[in-house]
Order: C-alpha cells, then structure tokens, then sequence
C-alpha cells in the first residue's frame, strides 16, 4: 500500500475510536484533533459513514452506530 493510503487509513480508524471514546462529536473537533482539513474530515466521515460506522444525528455532529467492530 502506498504511504498516502496507509496514513489515510490509520487516520480514519483514529478518529472512529476518537468518536467511540469521546461520544458525540463535531466535525471541527476532528479537523483540530486530527489537524486536517475540513474536507479531509469530512472525507474521512463519509467513509467511517458509508460503512455504517459514524452517523450525524443533528448537521455537523457524530456518533458511533451499533454496529460491531474488531480492532
């Protein structure tokens, strides 16, 4: 795997286990925890989302889902 793609995936279990720990969060805790840009955070959610692992009850906030995952 290239390095890019390594970081980006590091980087988006990072913030998946950010989210769990921390509850609900906003996308601008991420883009200043993480130190990304909006869009890449908003990049990142919309993977961690399409897998059914982070949904947005309220426009700009995060949470984890039900679903179970291995890590």
């Amino acid at each position: 795997m290239k390095d890019a793609t390594e970081r980006m995936l590091t980087r988006v279990k990072d913030m998946y286990l950010y989210i769990l720990d921390n509850g609900t969060v906003t996308t601008q805790n991420l883009v200043e925890e993480f130190d990304v840009t909006p869009r890449t955070a908003q990049r990142d959610l919309n993977v961690l989302e399409y897998n059914n692992l982070v949904m947005s009850p309220s426009r700009g906030k995060w949470t984890t889902t039900s679903k179970q995952v291995t890590y």
